[in-house]
């Protein structure tokens, strides 16, 4: 008896079973994606990366309806001959002129102190726990075990929140700065320079550079601490110190334009250009000695009576050169961290 009778002829419809080469090639088809240590970032990111996008979805709404708003108000403003200062004491023009500055003191009083909070939030709440998890629960000697390194763990670890970071807050930076460029700074109603303190922070590349900063000291302060909550805590604390530090060191980041000019009264000596950002002034006395403001403060002998005043300000045209220097002393200090954190990480018993 013959194999073919035992076995039944072959059955052409059937398909053939696939080989090992065969299966390997659909598994491989079906795992298109991230694998290894990007989906274990991937994974442990996605609650993060979710609620960063639903915050910048909601911003990004708010911001364009505010300008849409603002726009739509102004439109009336101009239609009612109700646009020029002169016009606001009709009281038709006054109640536009109020609804205009209800609109951008929404985004002066409370959506430029938000945005300038992010990078504090970023440290808290998403480089402070990074890592400081990963001690606490001691999954950090579990992946050194492991045949990915610590340095390509690390990176992969970083890779994913700082490029969240990176995309959320050029989209939120973008906006912000358009909204203040076309219906605050050149709206009718507000009065908003761009060197103000919650100003600043939230136009160019400020928040970005800030949000990268905040992101990697919080994941180092979390290294050093390995305890979730208290790394949380602290980063703000430290993130929110460096911002002040950084604002005390930012008149200094661009050479200042000293001008002298004749003493004015009403404005207590020097007058700076519109939008100007005054760092210092003082007076010229007769016999050519210079007194400081805070001089003149302590004894005002001789200094409502100088011929001259002097100010060292940076105008509107130093914002982009300050800010260049800012984000690029930022991004250094933010690669400087993530050396110290990679060194530590590395080395042995750590």
């Amino acid at each position: 008896m013959s194999t073919d009778t035992l076995s039944g002829p072959a059955n052409p419809s059937r398909p053939a079973a696939p080989t090992a080469v065969n299966g390997g090639s659909a598994a491989a088809r079906r795992r298109r994606g991230p694998s290894g240590a990007l989906w274990l970032v991937l994974h442990q990111n996605r609650a993060a990366i979710r609620s960063v996008a639903i915050l910048l979805v909601v911003l990004s709404a708010v911001l364009v309806a505010l300008h849409v708003l603002i726009q739509d108000r102004i439109g009336v403003m101009q239609r009612t001959s109700c646009h020029t200062p002169a016009s606001w004491d009709r009281i038709e023009c006054r109640i536009q002129y109020g609804r205009v500055e209800m609109l951008t003191r929404m985004f002066t009083d409370i959506l430029q102190p938000a945005v300038t909070a992010v990078p504090v939030l970023i440290g808290m709440f998403l480089g402070g726990p990074l890592l400081a998890q990963e001690y606490e629960r001691g999954t950090v000697r579990l992946v050194l075990t492991q045949s990915v390194s610590p340095r390509r763990w690390l990176l992969t670890r970083l890779a994913i929140p700082g490029a969240t970071v990176l995309v959320a807050t050029a989209v939120l930076s973008a906006l912000t700065s358009w909204v203040w460029w076309s219906d605050i700074y050149h709206g009718p109603v507000a009065f908003d320079p761009p060197f103000q303190g919650f100003t600043y922070p939230v136009l160019g590349v400020a928040p970005v550079a800030w949000s990268l900063f905040g992101l990697a000291l919080g994941v180092l302060v979390g290294q050093l601490l390995r305890r979730t909550v208290g790394a949380i805590l602290v980063s703000g604390v430290v993130v929110a110190v460096a911002q002040a530090v950084v604002v005390a060191w930012r008149p200094f980041f661009w050479p200042l334009v000293e001008e002298e000019q004749p003493y004015n009264t009403m404005m207590s000596g020097f007058v700076q250009p519109a939008s100007a950002w005054l760092v210092e002034r003082g007076v010229v006395l007769a016999d050519g000695t210079r007194k400081m403001s805070d001089e003149c403060y302590e004894s005002t002998s001789g200094c409502q009576e100088a011929p001259t005043a002097w100010g060292q300000y940076h105008p509107v045209s130093h914002l982009v050169p300050i800010q260049l220097v800012e984000a690029g002393l930022l991004l250094t200090l933010t690669a400087a961290v993530v050396i110290v954190v990679l060194r530590r990480l590395t080395r042995a018993g750590v």
